[in-house]
Formats: C-alpha cells, structure tokens, sequence
C-alpha cells in the first residue's frame, strides 16, 4: 500500500475526530473498567504483521472489537481511581497538531517555535502557580521545562544533585537520598537509577507527613558514619494519602546543611491555581527544583510534567554534552535555550502545543472554576463520611483526595472496594498504611465528572457491607 495521501488522511482524519467525539459521548454508558483476561487481546493479534497493507476501517474494526474490552476508561465520569489522567478536547487536538507537524525540538535551531512557546507557556505557568519569578525562563537564574512525568523529573533533579556533589569531590558511593516512608515510588526507583547507594524513607507524623526531626536526625547518623548527605525530596500531595510534606521547614534544614532539595508536586501543584491553597507549599524559595503534572488535573493529556529548578547553571552544567553534528550558530551566540540540555534524552516532541491549548481554552478563571469545584466535591464527601454510621476518615481529605475506611475493619474495607469496582458506574484505589491497615481513595478531578457521578458513588460506599 503506498503513502497515505493528504485526501486520504483528511478523509481518515474526519472520521477519526467523529469517532473519538463519540467515544466520549458514550463514556457514562460504558463499564469504567475492563474486561479482558490476562492474554485475551494479545490472543486475537495475529503473531506477524501483515504482508500486504490494510484498509483504515480494518484497523477501526478491531480497534472496537479487540482493544476496547481491554481498555480501562480514565475519562470516565465515574474515575474515582488512583489519581486523575485527563485528555480535554483542547489539548487532543493540541497533541494532534504535533503529531501531524512532527517537531523533533531538541535544540532552538530544530524548530524555534517548539523552543519559544515552551519557553513561554513555562513563565505563563510560573505566574498563573504563584511560584517564584526567578523560576522563570525570562528572567532567571531558574527556568522550566518540560519533561514527560514526574518520574523522569525527579530523575533528574538527583541526577543533577549527585552530580553537583560529586563535582564537590565527595564520592557517589557515600551519597544519602531523603524522602518520607509515603514518597512515590518514582523516588527510590530515581535514586537507583541515578547510582545512590543509599536511600532513606524517614518516618511521618499522624498526617503522614514527613517529620523535619527525623530528617535532622538522619542527616545527622548518616554525617557520623561517614556518609554524605546529598539530596531531600518532600511531597506536596503523596500519592497514598495526599500527605503534604512541610516545604519550608524542609527547606531550612537542607539549606544549612547544603542538600538538595526537590519537590514533587505531580498531583497537587494543579491546585495552586487557587491561592487560598497556596499555604501548602511555603518557602518555595528555598528550594532547587519542583515539578507538577499538568496531565494530571490541569486537564493537560499525558504526557506533560512541569519542571522548574531554581538556577540552571547546575542543570547544564550536568546535562550538556555537544557532539559535532549538535553545532550551530544559535547555539554558539548563547542566545537560545537548547532544551536538550535540561533532561535526559534528547529528542522531544512539541508537547508546549497541547499546554497552550488547554491554557487559552480555558484560562485562568476557566481553570479555577473546575479546580475547586473538585475540592468542594471532595469535601462533600469528606462530610457524608463524617455521619455514615459504616465509614470514617483515615485522614482529613486534602484537596480532592478522601481516604476513608469501613468501621468494621480491613476485610470490609477491601470488599468496599470490590463492590464499587464492580458496580461499572464508579472506580476507586485501595491502599493501605504505613502499618498495613487497608484503606479506600476517592481521588475527584476527571474533567468529566458531575456532582451527580459522585453522588452516585456515595450511594455505593454508604450501602453497609453485607
């Protein structure tokens, strides 16, 4: 089959947007969860390409028929599950517009477009936080970039701290990480990757936060033992229980001691369009690096995550490497940004585009209104559980995150979870604490959820297990 031509794919492309615009319309009718069998698509694959070309409707058919029982809805309005992992029409067409101009903008010169309006959509997102000015791209020492997750992002902020350490003459293998008991997993898994040897998950108080004593106390056993302290990641918004490090107490301690500190605010830092929820997060200026993931709950699609560090010097300076065939005027005259030399891989797509669509589709206020009509949904339910005579707390809901818990302990706890998982409408996460007591999570922010799809999610939880 030859190339597709540009009647052909306007042709495919049509059909494609009506069929995605019908797939979400028929979202509150589906099953949020799938129903495939371990090895039940991979099954009806055939085991080789096919020898000869097939037709656009071929492919569509089995897209229906073969994929979609095994695909797990996240635009649902019933995602109540783990947290939210939004694809808004602004931002599908913004990805669509990159795929089809097909930008590798790795450097100014490759594309300076895909340069600039990252650039700018960064400082954009600098004002629209309320994070520190010198984070921003314009005006410095700081700057932001984009980078695929939070994952990768905290990557990088210790491979740059293991770098700056070790250019201090301090050997790599004498090198602490810090991280509170409820960090993400991205944290140690980072850190090994990274070649730190030694990894410290600290102990948290009754809000599951990190307990600047014990972190001063570590420092302090690991200082004797001849270790090194190197690095401190605090939580705004842990994925468990919505823990929320305290920052700026945080901040202080690593700024005596001289450690890095990084701030994974994937979830939460979507919130911060709101100031009242700003006090989360104090002494940011303190800090070296940050990252939140607009494709979480900034109703941006995976994948974009935000990440700001607060002098770029040490950055590039562990970052940059420029092989011949990487050479360029603009380069040369140092008055471009070669975003190559801010993550770890170098090629990236034009993922700025689908950013700038979703901020001017919905702007500042469009933004905010959604925002916290997720958090006052969160704290209806954080109510209703307050009076059930079969649920309590864990914790005190932060933000749109509720944890909550059967009164009549773990087995009815985890068959909670079960029924609302079945029910098709509602889906949820269970998790349990630090001393293995399970738990239920009802994360709100889908961008197409209603008060209505969690009140129908309420008359699940509130049904006594029977």
């Amino acid at each position: 089959m030859d190339h597709m031509s540009p009647e052909e794919f306007r042709q495919h492309g049509h059909a494609m947007v009506d069929w995605l615009a019908d797939y979400m319309t028929s979202l509150p009718e589906r099953s949020v969860l799938h129903s495939a069998a371990p090895g039940s698509i991979r099954e009806q694959l055939p085991a080789a390409a096919p020898e000869s070309g097939e037709s656009m409707q071929a492919m569509m058919s089995d897209v229906e028929s073969v994929l979609l029982p095994g695909i797990t809805h996240w635009q649902h309005p019933g995602w109540f599950a783990f947290f939210p992992a939004n694809a808004t029409g602004p931002s599908i067409l913004g990805e669509l517009l990159s795929a089809g101009l097909g930008v590798q903008g790795m450097m100014w010169d490759t594309s300076p477009a895909a340069t600039e309006l990252e650039e700018r959509v960064m400082d954009w997102l600098v004002g629209l936080l309320g994070l520190p000015d010198s984070w921003r791209n314009e005006q410095g020492p700081g700057g932001g970039v984009i980078q695929s997750t939070a994952s990768d992002a905290t990557h990088t902020a210790l491979v740059v701290a293991r770098h700056r350490a070790s250019k201090k003459g301090h050997s790599p293998s004498k090198l602490v990480v810090y991280a509170s008991s409820q960090a993400h997993s991205s944290v140690e898994k980072g850190a090994r990757v990274a070649g730190f040897e030694h990894i410290r998950l600290l102990a948290t108080d009754d809000a599951f936060a990190l307990q600047p004593e014990a972190l001063e106390q570590a420092i302090a056993n690991d200082t004797a033992a001849g270790l090194v302290p190197c690095v401190v990641i605090s939580a705004v918004g842990a994925t468990g229980t919505g823990a929320v490090d305290p920052v700026d107490a945080i901040g202080r301690i690593t700024e005596r001691h001289g450690l890095w500190h990084h701030v994974d605010a994937a979830w939460a830092g979507s919130a911060m369009v709101l100031p009242e929820h700003r006090h989360l997060q104090p002494g940011l200026d303190r800090v070296d690096s940050y990252v939140f993931n607009p494709h979480k709950w900034l109703f941006v699609n995976f994948d974009c995550s935000a990440f700001w560090v607060a002098d770029r010097t040490a950055l590039l300076d562990a970052m940059s490497v420029l092989p011949p065939y990487l050479r360029n005027a603009a380069t040369e005259s140092g008055q471009v940004t070669d975003y190559r030399d801010w993550h770890v891989p170098l090629g990236r797509r034009f993922r700025s585009l689908k950013l700038w669509f979703v901020l001017r589709h919905y702007g500042r206020d469009g933004l905010r209104k959604h925002i916290s009509e997720h958090i006052a949904w969160a704290d209806w339910v954080a109510d209703q559980v307050r009076t059930s005579p079969h649920l309590e707390l864990v914790t005190e809901p932060v933000l749109s995150l509720v944890c909550l818990q059967h009164i009549d302990g773990a087995d009815a706890t985890r068959a909670l979870v079960t029924r609302v998982n079945a029910t098709g409408h509602s889906a949820v996460t269970g998790s349990t604490l630090p001393d293995g007591t399970p738990f239920l999570r009802v994360a709100i922010g889908q961008a197409n959820t209603r008060f209505e799809d969690v009140e129908r999610l309420w008359s699940v939880l509130n049904t006594p297990v029977a």
